[in-house]
């Protein structure tokens, strides 16, 4: 059988030299070669480069910088030493203040375009940690021999593969410093190529590792972890099924938890459940919407997207009664376990799928005084016209992506009579473009 005849790639494969005449909302420089618009990796605003091409999906042209001929003052070197090749990251080559600017930048242009709308005032944005910040992630592990080693890493930008790194700088350093050791420990199991995943959890004062094993470890393998746990002081898991068949290899007893001090709550969480990534922006974050909303303590509040209550028990602390709604039954679950936990009583929890009708809903029928939203990347688009018929004077809204923000901000200003009063944005995931940003809405 003769040799497969290797696909011609669809764009040029000589080095092309430009001029950077912007940035992209997910951190890529624009470039103009010819009439064709290419973005470009590793590429500032500013800049001149040369670059190659590397992708072209959809006719969009992707390259990478080979050379920076004309630096841009935001550039700084990164301090990962696999930046470029590994998908967890998008921006270290950019100063961080700068960054955030971007992000402001995108939030900004969604509102205007998508959106129709500009908000009255724009927000200080909220900023912490720029490193060793990251509490939550999910990692592949491969062993692979040709390396002589098991990779603990993400994935590749543009392929499957994992990255062969020793160390990551933006995970937690109980993690983050330590990839190498790990990598090492997994490679001494006879199962070694039968664990395909690591997921981290750190709470406030423990760091849980979650091994998900295709297959039993036999007791040589299980006292191996065992040991490496106690002589780390790190909690382990395994997880031989679905995530609920995650269990405590070390200690027998585990529970993680997080507090926000500043309203007398802890959170109680399991290794994999969601929780936010960055603890420093989180309690800033939860401070920050409560303040613009404004909490009265005769007031009735609703949570709409409330997960395991980051925000509704807070609000609590703050209202005279609260109503945190969440689609999914173990969130609420948990977030009813989290009220009783603290002794919390004012508030209540229901499961309700806010893209149907729940206005009938005894607890929606008894009316609010304000709202908060949280949704996910899909934002909350269906559940408007039924918060807009509530009446309420003020709503407050969190979101993880600005191009669903700014469309649910041009329902409510353009259909609903709100005005957009501030917004801004939050560093919640530094040196990634990801968006994270809060938004006030008023009606008279």
């Amino acid at each position: 059988m003769g040799r497969r005849r290797q696909r011609k790639p669809s764009f040029p494969t000589e080095p092309v030299r430009a001029e950077i005449s912007g940035i992209s909302h997910d951190g890529r420089g624009v470039a103009h070669v010819g009439e064709k618009t290419v973005f470009v990796e590793g590429a500032l605003r500013g800049e001149e480069v040369t670059f190659h091409y590397v992708d072209k999906r959809k006719g969009v042209l992707v390259g990478v910088v080979d050379e920076v001929h004309q630096a841009s003052p935001d550039r700084v070197e990164p301090k990962c030493a696999v930046f470029g090749l590994c998908g967890g990251c998008a921006l270290q080559h950019m100063e961080p203040a700068k960054q955030i600017e971007m992000k402001q930048e995108t939030l900004l242009e969604n509102f205007a375009r998508l959106g129709k709308v500009a908000p009255k005032e724009v927000l200080p944005p909220l900023t912490g940690p720029h490193w060793g910040y990251r509490r939550k992630a999910r990692m592949g592990v491969k062993d692979v021999a040709a390396k002589g080693r098991v990779l603990i890493g993400f994935r590749e930008k543009r392929a499957p593969f994992i990255v062969n790194m020793l160390r990551c700088e933006v995970l937690f350093p109980s993690v983050g410093e330590h990839l190498e050791e790990l990598s090492a420990l997994i490679g001494t199991l006879g199962a070694s190529n039968r664990i395909p995943q690591l997921e981290i959890a750190v709470d406030d004062s423990q760091t849980a590792v979650v091994f998900r094993n295709l297959e039993a470890l036999c007791d040589d393998d299980r006292e191996k972890l065992i040991a490496y746990a106690r002589a780390h002081d790190l909690r382990f898991f395994l997880q031989p099924g679905g995530p609920d068949s995650v269990e405590p290899l070390w200690p027998e007893q585990i529970q993680l938890s997080y507090a926000l001090p500043e309203f007398d709550v802890r959170f109680n969480f399991t290794p994999t459940g969601f929780t936010q990534v960055n603890t420093d922006i989180n309690r800033k974050m939860v401070s920050y919407a409560i303040e613009l909303l404004d909490v009265q303590p005769h007031e009735r509040v609703l949570d709409l997207f409330c997960g395991i209550g980051n925000f509704t028990l807070p609000l609590a602390r703050r209202a005279k009664e609260v109503v945190g709604v969440e689609g999914l039954q173990l969130l609420v679950q948990r977030a009813r376990e989290n009220a009783e936990l603290n002794g919390i009583t004012n508030v209540e929890f229901h499961v309700a799928d806010l893209a149907k009708e729940v206005e009938q809903l005894p607890w929606w029928s008894q009316g609010f005084d304000k709202v908060l939203l949280d949704p996910a990347r899909d934002g909350a688009m269906e559940a408007l016209p039924h918060i807009a018929k509530l009446g309420v004077k003020r709503i407050v809204y969190v979101s993880c992506n600005p191009a669903t923000l700014a469309r649910d901000a041009g329902l409510l200003v353009h259909e609903h009579g709100y005005t957009l009063e501030k917004a801004g944005v939050m560093d919640m995931f530094p040196h990634t473009a990801h968006v994270e940003s809060i938004a006030l809405f008023t009606r008279k």
